[in-house]
């Protein structure tokens, strides 16, 4: 249970104080702070064949500890030969311990397994305090097992914070420790 919590503890014991120094907030409520992850896969290219879109889905659950939800097309596009309904994604959305425990897997192991890695894009951020990534492959997941993968796949990575700026998300982010290019 102390493994889930590292990340919390950090964020109450120093990077709340890091903040309030750095934006001289009045309140600690005011001190955003990270409320959801939002995973996202997207899997139009196996739309047709069920046992595919099944393993693709079970990849995301390993990653993620938790069951994802598919995605279903709002509106059929026919160039794309995609109708209303079908199935085209899987996301997860992970809050409390469980978001805590994705975000320390994904520093401390997974993005540092990436070849040539030099630190992930600061320039992702909405304009709202949030910030979303891509993956280009599943493998840096140490549970996933490489002889089951079926295909290699990317995912989408989105950090939901209480920020009110870009700036202010990106302080939080990287004081939780994701690693910002120079």
């Amino acid at each position: 249970m102390a493994e889930q919590n590292k990340i919390r503890t950090l964020y109450k014991e120093e990077v709340v104080p890091a903040l309030i120094k750095e934006f001289g907030y009045k309140n600690v409520m005011e001190v955003p702070k990270l409320t959801k992850i939002v995973l996202n896969m997207g899997l139009g290219d196996v739309k047709d064949n069920s046992k595919s879109f099944n393993i693709a889905v079970e990849e995301l659950a390993v990653i993620s500890g938790q069951k994802p939800v598919a995605t279903k097309a709002k509106k059929a596009i026919s160039n794309f030969k995609v109708r209303q309904g079908m199935k085209i994604g899987a996301k997860v959305t992970l809050r409390g311990d469980r978001m805590y425990e994705f975000f320390d897997r994904l520093t401390a192991i997974a993005l540092p397994r990436v070849r040539d890695f030099k630190g992930i894009s600061d320039k992702s951020f909405d304009g709202h305090g949030n910030y979303s990534m891509g993956i280009k492959e599943q493998l840096i997941f140490s549970e996933i097992s490489y002889e089951k993968v079926e295909k290699i796949r990317g995912l989408d990575i989105s950090f939901i914070t209480t920020a009110k700026s870009d700036e202010e998300a990106k302080a939080l982010l990287k004081a939780l420790g994701l690693p910002f290019a120079r």
